[in-house]
């Protein structure tokens, strides 16, 4: 009996060890090269700066005349500032003036060491430096998947500062708590929020086999010159773990945190009715958080509504900030 033991409990310890071996050597296994930064600024429409804001210092894509009406596009996750380059040109050639950042942790921003420094607030802090930064006191901010949470932390705190609002396929956080917990079907989808906030084993399973489970799920919006673009910047030193501090802080947010306050900005709430992540009946009730709410939703589109469907996302984006 106690030889039997012995040997599982050496059989069990022989298999961990592998597993460590393996985690290691996946952790620091070099990047591939990914080529050089060609998928957007072909024609030299959109500039690059640093800008220090909130205490670190975010990249920036610039674009459009410099007194033009302020819209910031805000990315989320797994997502950078070039993700938007389709919005960008087009909310520029219509006289904006467009920014867009790589937030806090993501392709070239800074990215802190330690949980504390991803809370939304913080998140939201970075933009209202940047918009503070060109001396904006009040612009218009769109969002997109985690980046919808910074929209709502800024207009729950500041909505003197926002004229308008427009979010993509992620509801108001008081609905995606709210409607996660009633219905199962949407638990199911957002299991792998869950898996990103276990330390460790993320990174390891996300960088595997050369980001083969992200370069996955991004395939049918994405071309492979596209995709290798996002390769390169989550292969940024630290990005891997800073990009998911966002779903680990997320979900630890105090409940007292959370927005939970109707405003009186004007919002739009579009939604990809394909997505396979967020369910699109999140949509309308996440719109009655403002007074001034509004819903599109984009049949064909999944959750990438930018790459999926960018004309008549555009065409949306446009109608709404003019009216």
């Amino acid at each position: 009996m106690k030889k039997s033991l012995t040997r599982t409990l050496m059989a069990l310890g022989s298999i961990l060890s592998l597993f460590i071996i393996i985690g290691i050597v996946i952790w620091y296994w070099p990047a591939g090269d990914y080529g050089d930064f060609t998928v957007i600024n072909e024609d030299g429409t959109i500039v690059y700066e640093y800008i220090e804001t909130n205490g670190i210092t975010l990249h920036v894509a610039l674009s459009g005349p410099e007194d033009g009406e302020p819209v910031f596009l805000l990315h989320g996750y797994p997502d950078a500032s070039f993700g938007w380059r389709d919005q960008i040109i087009a909310l520029s050639e219509e006289g904006y003036r467009v920014i867009a950042p790589d937030q806090r942790g993501f392709n070239l921003s800074d990215k802190p060491k330690g949980l504390d420094n991803y809370t939304p607030e913080n998140h939201a802090n970075d933009i209202l430096g940047l918009a503070d930064h060109f001396g904006y006191d009040t612009f218009n901010i769109v969002g997109h998947d985690s980046g919808v949470v910074v929209c709502w932390n800024i207009v729950d705190k500041h909505e003197d500062r926002v004229d308008k609002m427009v979010t993509i396929n992620t509801p108001h956080p008081k609905v995606l708590f709210e409607f996660q917990e009633a219905n199962e079907e949407q638990r199911k989808k957002s299991q792998y929020a869950y898996f990103f906030r276990t330390p460790y084993i993320p990174e390891i399973a996300l960088k595997f086999n050369d980001y083969a489970l992200m370069s996955k799920s991004m395939e049918d919006s994405f071309t492979e010159e596209e995709i290798n673009e996002y390769k390169r910047a989550w292969s940024q030193k630290g990005a891997n773990t800073a990009m998911l501090n966002w779903y680990r802080n997320l979900f630890t947010q105090p409940e007292t945190e959370v927005p939970n306050r109707v405003v009186d900005v004007p919002l739009l709430v579009i939604w990809g009715k394909q997505d396979p992540h967020m369910m699109w009946q999140q949509a309308e009730p996440s719109s009655k958080m403002s007074t001034k709410g509004s819903v599109a939703y984009i049949e064909e589109a999944t959750h990438w509504v930018m790459r999926d469907t960018p004309d008549e996302l555009n065409k949306l984006l446009l109608d709404f900030l003019k009216d």
